[in-house]
């Protein structure tokens, strides 16, 4: 195991000399370009600023300068040139710590430290201004009507934005670091009489166990960690950029993680219904909200079973009533279709990722080189029927329209499973392979909650609100699937 798990903590000591060259040699100012110090007399007493540049609001730090030189300007004599500093420390936010190891971690998150001769004590003032971009509405969940802000790689700014929506004491906001090297800033968000405190607790304890170097992929890292995901396809939390949809989980009993450097937030405990609902459903009226879900669902639904059903009917015509005999390609081409399918689902693939490399202003020649070439070229010459690039199409519109990017991938990977069951087994592999995935779901318990509950285990009124949007005023209970402390929504009308 590397020293950097193991080292004993370090604190300051009494001598001044001796803590400026611990410092010089720990932080290689001499070496590292970002990494400052601004050294003064004040009091009669050697006094050093340590900070790191990029990371902190000059203005503050100038301000702080200004103070202290004014302070020694004055030549009033004190007895407690400690007090003297920290009283004049203009600043809201200023801590002390005896840990070398603490003061520059603060100072390499953006914060200051400040070390005087005569003090085993160091100074943390927050003066940190992460760079970053301004709060803009996600691509990803784009709403007709309502908020255009979204979270951003800033924790501070993060934490602000939900804390706007919910001004409410008991919100806790508890920050942790995780990384030995990165120190990356995780808060964990819940409020205080309505999550679950075992389910905090263990949040904290599986955040808390991890000892890796370092988080640089951020969220998706933690998610790893805490739901022991392994190769599990489907997403076992939900991800957000949007600060109303974190908000409301929170008031429902949900658990908010925001992880710095990175514009979405892992809301959990979360099942599969979870994944296919949209702010945009309650963004409109109660009717309008139901319909757009259905329509949802329907897509979701399409995507999945359309191109295996149709492979299972066209592949054994018997299966067919007269009516729907048309169902099929009229003629064969000389690959067999499970490939052509196969082909055509790789080619979707495939135009997603480039699509995703692709700069904008070749965006439509991408468009172009998939419509002319993939679609039109690929039946002109045979490879491909229309009646498959048909329902390949109507496969990859019902995925995207489906809320949860994680989601529409595992359940991509699920119809390559039905397609060569139907393709290899016929009706017995398409019941059987249904049957895998069912099961497959209902084992699936992140944090010992059912995956597909309110479905298994059944719930009635709570599965009516996932198939229907019911109107807020009809929603009295937070959903018990959280364990919430005040199950109590809204008190019912007198």
């Amino acid at each position: 195991m590397s020293q950097d798990y193991k080292k004993k903590e370090e604190t300051f000591s009494d001598s001044y000399s001796e803590n400026v060259e611990r410092l010089e040699e720990r932080l290689a100012l001499d070496v590292s370009f970002d990494v400052g110090v601004r050294n003064l007399s004040i009091l009669g007493r050697e006094l050093s600023i340590y900070y790191v540049t990029g990371l902190t609001d000059n203005e503050y730090l100038i301000e702080i300068l200004k103070e202290l030189m004014d302070l020694d300007a004055r030549g009033r004599k004190t007895g407690d040139v400690h007090l003297a500093i920290k009283n004049h420390l203009t600043h809201v936010q200023v801590e002390e710590t005896n840990s070398m190891d603490d003061a520059i971690t603060q100072m390499l998150s953006g914060l200051v430290f400040i070390i005087h001769e005569g003090s085993e004590q160091a100074f943390i003032v927050d003066v940190r201004m992460y760079p970053g971009r301004g709060p803009e509405e996600p691509d990803t969940e784009r709403v007709v009507r309502g908020a255009r802000d979204g979270y951003t790689e800033n924790i501070i700014l993060n934490t602000g934005l939900t804390r706007r929506r919910i001004r409410d004491e008991r919100l806790r906001h508890e920050i942790v670091q995780v990384g030995v090297r990165s120190k990356t800033d995780i808060c964990i968000s819940y409020i205080d009489g309505i999550a679950d405190p075992d389910l905090v607790a263990i949040i904290k304890k599986e955040i808390e166990a991890i000892t890796i170097d370092g988080i640089t992929m951020a969220d998706k890292v933690i998610e790893e960690y805490i739901v022991k995901q392994g190769y599990n396809p489907f997403p076992l939390v939900r991800y957000t950029e949007r600060p109303d949809v974190a908000a409301t989980h929170l008031l429902e009993g949900h658990i908010v993680l925001i992880v710095d450097t990175t514009p979405s937030v892992i809301i959990t405990p979360t099942t599969l219904f979870h994944h296919v609902q949209h702010a945009e459903e309650y963004r409109q009226s109660a009717a309008v909200g139901s319909f757009l879900r259905f329509m949802r669902f329907t897509g979701i639904m399409f995507s999945l079973f359309i191109l295996p059903f149709w492979l299972l009917l066209a592949t054994n015509q018997y299966l067919l009533p007269e009516v729907l005999s048309f169902i099929g390609p009229e003629e064969h081409k000389h690959i067999p279709i499970v490939l052509q399918i196969i082909f055509g689902e790789m080619g979707i693939e495939l135009l997603r990722m480039a699509a995703i490399h692709t700069p904008s202003p070749l965006a439509t020649a991408l468009g172009l080189v998939a419509a002319l070439l993939i679609g039109d070229m690929a039946i002109e010459v045979g490879y491909l029927t229309a009646e498959v690039i048909l329902y390949i199409s109507l496969g990859a519109i019902g995925m995207f329209a489906t809320p949860s990017y994680e989601l529409g991938v595992a359940l991509r990977m699920v119809r390559y499973l039905f397609i060569i069951s139907v393709a290899l087994f016929k009706v017995p592999g398409f019941v059987v392979a249904f049957l895998i995935f069912i099961f497959f779901l209902s084992s699936t318990k992140p944090f010992n909650k059912p995956y597909l509950w309110p479905f298994l285990p059944f719930s009635p009124p709570e599965m009516w609100q996932i198939l229907v949007r019911a109107t807020v005023p009809s929603l009295k209970w937070r959903p018990s699937i959280v364990n919430p402390q005040d199950k109590v929504r809204q008190k019912p009308s007198s």
